[in-house]
């Protein structure tokens, strides 16, 4: 079984509020046309996260359908598995599955049940693809909590199909233990990473979506290479399709994915991404001094010809005029967007914060008026010793999605 293993594809992304990203997807999806072409995949995974939110524009949806239909059309033979993540709405990738089925596309966007390991035989199926004389994939979205008894139930209902021995790979979007989530700008590796021993036995490859940086688990110094076999059990994340954020300074890359038998050997080989833009942090060697010479490197970088995403770095003493990110926009706006700011400066040489005795007063009516934790939080900052708040807000972003997700979930099987 030859696959190529995709995930967090993100299609819809702003970056800072500000950049649409079209392009670079279009430009990404331009490369994997090529691979499909180059190495005849039996099959394409694109394990969770195809949209940044769960309400993806028209536009966004659009851009979706264009780029696989054209890779069904040109690759007809090729199946293509397609799982919700965490950003996705599961309730309308399920809902399109049955249109995509006709042109051998399969989606899965809502997770099996929590009693279905007591329902009869069947309910497996859901969450089956068979590749005839290539072998099975199990797909599996994103799933809240430890789901042991639901994917050993699947594994052990295609280890009885699986007469003929054929490679078994298991699709999911999670946090597992034993991950590098560099990049990420929460804390996901100590809220709900699971033991990689809670997904059952019986896999060749689990083809993982959800952290960024391309790595497989265990073997995370492998990651230089171009081509690392391993014998079956192999754990992996591809990696997003992009750079999602400045802090993701690693290569991102596709998994080429070879299973020789089920229990046998796995070849991964590492294709790397040529991403269409770069992220740049300016001054190149140091922190800017002052507001001229941060303003004097992004007009060097301008005038050198350069482009990509550029964030600055400058001396915490320093002080800003009030308009400094307005100067920054104005010396970019001859070049069309091609220079693009991160607003979020990277500011070194910050003192540590000193512990503070003084005792914090709130009014009753004050309290309730503040309906998100936010506002507390920002009023009490400098109570708390190296706590971020760019980092807080996506915490909560990120737990306000999940409680969407839990509800949605709720509906969908009422």
């Amino acid at each position: 079984m030859r696959l190529l293993h995709t995930a967090d594809l993100h299609l819809g992304q702003i970056m800072y509020q500000n950049y649409d990203r079209e392009d670079e997807h279009r430009h990404f999806f331009e490369q994997l046309d090529q691979w499909c072409g180059k190495y005849h995949p039996d099959a394409l995974l694109v394990s969770g996260d195809i949209f940044d939110i769960q309400q993806p524009s028209a536009a966004t949806k659009q851009a979706f359908n264009d780029y696989f239909v054209h890779l069904h059309n040109h690759y007809p033979e090729m199946r293509i598995v397609i799982t919700a993540g965490n950003h996705d709405s599961a309730s309308r990738i399920q809902a399109d599955n049955v249109i995509w089925q006709l042109g051998n596309v399969t989606l899965i966007g809502r997770p099996p049940a929590n009693n279905c390991t007591t329902q009869p035989d069947g309910w497996q199926e859901d969450y089956i693809v068979k590749l005839e004389e290539k072998g099975y994939i199990i797909a599996l979205p994103y799933m809240i909590g430890s789901k042991r008894e639901t994917m050993q139930a699947l594994l052990d209902y295609v280890e009885q199909e699986n007469t003929e021995r054929l490679p078994v790979v298991m699709m999911g979007h999670m946090a597992v233990v034993g991950m590098d989530y560099t990049g990420h700008n929460f804390d996901i590796g100590h809220i709900q990473a699971i033991d990689p021993a809670d997904m059952g036995s019986g896999y060749d490859y689990l083809a993982l979506g959800h952290i960024h940086r391309p790595q497989t688990i265990d073997h995370h110094d492998d990651e230089p290479e171009e081509v690392s076999l391993y014998p079956a059990g192999v754990i992996r994340y591809s990696g997003s399709a992009l750079h999602v954020s400045c802090d993701e300074k690693y290569p991102h890359t596709v998994s080429l994915v070879e299973i020789n038998k089920h229990g046998g050997e796995v070849q991964i080989t590492r294709l790397r991404i040529d991403e269409l833009r770069h992220f740049y942090e300016l001054p190149d060697s140091r922190s800017a001094q002052s507001c001229e010479e941060a303003l004097e490197a992004v007009q060097t970088f301008a005038q050198e010809g350069k482009r990509g995403y550029i964030r600055l770095k400058i001396d915490y003493g320093i002080d800003l005029p009030s308009d400094f990110n307005q100067q920054i926009y104005d010396l970019l706006e001859p070049y069309d967007n091609e220079i693009r700011y991160n607003p979020k400066i990277l500011w070194t040489g910050m003192p540590a914060k000193k512990e503070t005795t003084e005792k914090l007063v709130f009014e009753v009516a004050d309290l309730q008026q503040m309906t998100d934790p936010m506002q507390f939080i920002e009023q009490t900052i400098d109570h708390y010793n190296g706590l971020t708040l760019d980092e807080l807000r996506s915490a909560f972003i990120e737990i306000e999605n999940e409680c969407h997700r839990i509800q949605e979930d709720g509906r969908t099987r009422k």
